[in-house]
């Protein structure tokens, strides 16, 4: 039986669902998705960046990862609007469980993209552009923004499919249907390949996704090694992976901060170091996982980014090891230029909650994992405000806790959610 299956990509999704609520929820009468308009983070924060944007904006050449400053210069009209994590994570949430609804293997490959394998599922839901296209209706109807849907047999080709055309629409891309549909096709625009990637396949002489589809593999691989295999293997429609429901095991862990000011001292550094630490050990734990490797990523106030590593002496996940460590780590790396961004990354990760003491040995690990996971459990029930450090709390001595999150990294607070009371809703 062939494959059949469906990459669901949610047209832009930030966008389309801050739209929808200010429509729905908030007595809106302005579609977002019919003026310039964008999601875009807080400049005084450094998180001026733009996130998503309208079909309208894009014509002014504005893009995502554009700085809000940049966007603003092509189109000083532009509707900006913050991001708002929260409301994102309850719209994919709605979003997959329709998905569910058609199919018992589903992968979320991001927050607003999943693949579905619906091999066989034919005698249920009809051909597959049917199957697509109800799917694409339930999702407009119901939650009340549209998806591109490609059909493929295989991932990379249903994930190329779905980026045609749009919005709201659903593309086939069988294997063949390649020569017709697919190897025309810029190889910029061909997945996996980034940049730099495009650069060197330019200079090669690579132009279309055809002309590396019939390049020799091998000279693809002696210029880009095992990744020369997969782009090669994609622009030939060849990809064997299987749709995965339950997400395979983190091989790392990693969190990271842009800070609101330069850090010029060790103590604000470690503050943050701090604030990294509490958020990534509990991840861990939360995982039931320790960490064997620490490393700390510095990017200085003139964007120039190292790191330095270490191999903890017992894979651990409590906060104050880990903390003590990328202190200890920074120290050693820090080149005393001002910070503007770190970042605490951890690998060689082992399952288990079992710790495997040295001979010299002395700490209460046993006492320090039952207050850590304490915390959490306080934390977990009345929110990540509820037990904060005392090197957090502000004070006229202590300026920097109030531009600090207690909790730094990943997705930063401001961009959690959004207080609508001091919005202008059109």
């Amino acid at each position: 039986m062939n494959r059949v299956i469906f990459h669901i990509d949610v047209n832009s999704a930030f966008l389309s669902w801050e739209a929808v609520y200010r429509l729905k929820h908030l007595s809106g009468n302005l579609d977002l998705r019919l003026v310039p308009s964008a999601v875009g983070g807080d400049v005084t924060m450094r998180h001026g960046i733009i996130l998503a944007k309208s079909i309208p904006a894009k014509k002014y050449g504005i893009h995502t990862g554009q700085s809000v400053t940049e966007a603003l210069q092509k189109c000083p009209g532009l509707l900006l609007v913050p991001p708002n994590y929260n409301l994102y994570q309850r719209s994919s949430q709605s979003f997959i469980r329709i998905l569910k609804e058609y199919s018992p293997t589903v992968e979320q490959y991001s927050i607003d993209e999943a693949y579905m394998d619906m091999t066989g599922m034919e005698a249920l839901f009809g051909e597959p552009e049917k199957a697509a296209l109800e799917i694409g209706r339930r999702i407009r109807e119901e939650l009340g923004f549209t998806v591109n849907i490609g059909i493929a047999d295989n991932k990379v080709l249903a994930k190329m499919a779905s980026d045609f055309k749009k919005p709201d629409r659903v593309h086939t891309l069988w294997t063949g249907e390649i020569q017709e549909k697919l190897w025309p096709l810029p190889v910029s625009e061909l997945f996996f390949v980034g940049r730099a990637t495009f650069r060197k396949l330019s200079q090669l002489g690579i132009k279309t996704i055809r002309d590396l589809a019939e390049t020799d593999p091998g000279l693809i691989k002696s210029h880009f090694g095992k990744m020369g295999e997969v782009i090669w293997c994609f622009a030939n429609g060849l990809d064997f992976s299987a749709v995965e429901p339950v997400p395979p095991p983190n091989k790392g862990y990693g969190n990271s901060t842009t800070i609101a000011f330069d850090v010029a001292d060790k103590e604000h550094a470690h503050l943050v170091l701090l604030s990294l630490a509490e958020t990534l050990a509990a991840r861990l734990r939360s995982d039931n996982v320790r960490a064997g490797v620490l490393a700390v990523g510095i990017k200085d106030w003139d964007f120039h980014y190292y790191s330095h590593q270490t191999i903890l002496s017992s894979p651990t996940n409590i906060t104050e090891e880990i903390f003590q460590t990328a202190c200890q780590v920074f120290d050693e790396a820090w080149d005393e230029q001002p910070v503007r961004h770190l970042g605490i990354h951890t690998t060689r990760i082992t399952k288990g909650s079992d710790r495997q003491l040295g001979l010299f040995d002395t700490g209460d690990y046993e006492k320090q994992q039952r207050l850590d996971e304490t915390v959490d459990e306080i934390r977990k029930r009345f929110g990540n405000d509820s037990i904060i450090r005392a090197s957090f709390l502000t004070s006229p001595q202590n300026t920097a806790a109030r531009c600090l999150d207690h909790m730094g990294g990943g997705i930063s607070r401001e961009k959690r959610t959004v207080d609508y009371s001091r919005q202008t809703i059109l």
